[in-house]
Parts: C-alpha cells; sequence; structure tokens
C-alpha cells in the first residue's frame, strides 16, 4: 500500500510522462522499491525465530518496520531533489531543471516555489540575455564549470519574453526526420500526438509543429515539439536532437 502512494506521488505528481525518464524518476523509484522490499523479508530472515518470545519478536517487527520506513523518507526526500521544477528555454535548446541542479549560491535569486517538496508542476521558463559585457563573461565561465543559464533563476524570465527567440530558433520536423532517418514513424506518431486538442490560434497541422533539443542531467536524447504559432510546448519525442 505505501509503495502504491509512493508511486503515485512520483509519478503522478512529480514525475509526469515524459519526466520519469528525462529525469530519471523510473530507474531512482525503482532503486528505492528495491531497498525497501529487499531490507522487509532479509531483515525479518535475520531477526526473527521460533524459538523468540512474543514480546522479542513485536520488537523485531517493529524495528523492521522502522528501517524501511527510513529507507521509504530517505528515498523520498532524493526523489524530491531530482523531481523537474522548471523547463527552461536557453539559447537554442530547453533544460529541465530539477531542485539538485541549482547552486546554492543561487537559491536566494529563486522563486518562492522552487523547492524541493511541492506539488505543481514544471513551468516553462525563458532565459534573459545578459545586461553587461561583464555579466556575459561570467555567463560563460560559469558555462564553462557545467552551470548553463538554465540553472541560474536569476536568469529566468517569463516565457512569453522568449517566444520570438523559441520561434526564430526551432526547426521543422523535415530536419529532425533527417537526423533521425530510422525513427522517422516515431517522429510522426508523436506529432499527431502533439497536433491534438490545440489552444487558441494554434495549428491543426502535424508537419507544421517545430522542434528543439530538451536535455536534463540525464538525458541528451529528447526533444520538445513546439507550436510555430504560440511556441508552446505541445509534445515530446525520444530522439537525438543533435545529429550525434
Amino acid at each position: 500500500m505505501l509503495a502504491g502512494l509512493t508511486a503515485l506521488l512520483v509519478f503522478g505528481v512529480w514525475f509526469p510522462t515524459p519526466y520519469r525518464e528525462i529525469s530519471g524518476g523510473v530507474a531512482l523509484f525503482t532503486l528505492i522499491l528495491g531497498v525497501d522490499v529487499v531490507c522487509g523479508p532479509l531483515l525479518t530472515l535475520l531477526l526473527l525465530h521460533p524459538s523468540k518470545s512474543r514480546k522479542a519478536l513485536a520488537v523485531d517487527i517493529a524495528l523492521i518496520a522502522g528501517v524501511q520506513l527510513v529507507a521509504l523518507g530517505y528515498g523520498l526526500h532524493t526523489l524530491s531533489y531530482a523531481r523537474p521544477l522548471a523547463v527552461v528555454f536557453e539559447v537554442d535548446r530547453f533544460r529541465v531543471v530539477a531542485f539538485a541542479d541549482l547552486l546554492e549560491s543561487e537559491l536566494a535569486n529563486a522563486p518562492k516555489w522552487v523547492r524541493p517538496w511541492g506539488f505543481q508542476p514544471p513551468q516553462v521558463l525563458g532565459t534573459r540575455m545578459a545586461r553587461t559585457g561583464l555579466e556575459k563573461l561570467g555567463s560563460v565561465d560559469a558555462s564553462l564549470q557545467g552551470v548553463e543559464p538554465g540553472q541560474r533563476p536569476d536568469w529566468w524570465q517569463d516565457y512569453t519574453l522568449s517566444v520570438s527567440a523559441v520561434k526564430e530558433r526551432s526547426q521543422p520536423l523535415s530536419v529532425l526526420e533527417q537526423l533521425n532517418p530510422d525513427r522517422a514513424q516515431r517522429i510522426q506518431v508523436a506529432a499527431a500526438q502533439a497536433a491534438q486538442a490545440p489552444q487558441l490560434d494554434e495549428t491543426l497541422s502535424p508537419d507544421a509543429l517545430r522542434w528543439l533539443p530538451l536535455v536534463s542531467r540525464r538525458a541528451m536524447d529528447w526533444v520538445v515539439l513546439i507550436d510555430p504559432v504560440t511556441a508552446r510546448v505541445r509534445g515530446y519525442v525520444h530522439v537525438d536532437g543533435f545529429g550525434s
């Protein structure tokens, strides 16, 4: 029952499709559940014995349950740091950002909703341009150290301010199919699904959708499907967007 409730939290709230794969939710949940399930039978085998008194058996069972709950609590804490908080457009790609991706020094500049535990879906954001030459040099230096603008809350901005850049950088699906000729059918199916239920002024044609690479700490081989009119993220495809 606890495993079921945990799965509901992890896959229903923290790691909705496709983030359970992009952010490693499935792998982390499987590891945590495996440790928790193994702890019970293994410790039971080691501690329980028919010759023990009922009181001693009760103490043993309580200890085993306590160890499992502590393991589950630690696992959920780890998952909370890995859950996607934001999907941020930066230059020519989107980046999935988790709490663990943020520097502690940057947290003071983060919005109030940026915290490990929460129930809101990932926010789609953009990144601003450098305000000064010195800030630009600092950003380049940070990128060389593995800290990209999308991981810095002080650089975040409302997505509507990045719409024109998203449209300019995005590419037609024909280019994505050329990069992944063996996965053309997967791309077409995903585009057909993404084209369903458009919002006001959005396209109904799957072929009109555009795309940009989507990266995270764990994945580099996903893309987002973008509406050509509104630049809203309408779908995802598990294919390589870099041609590597």
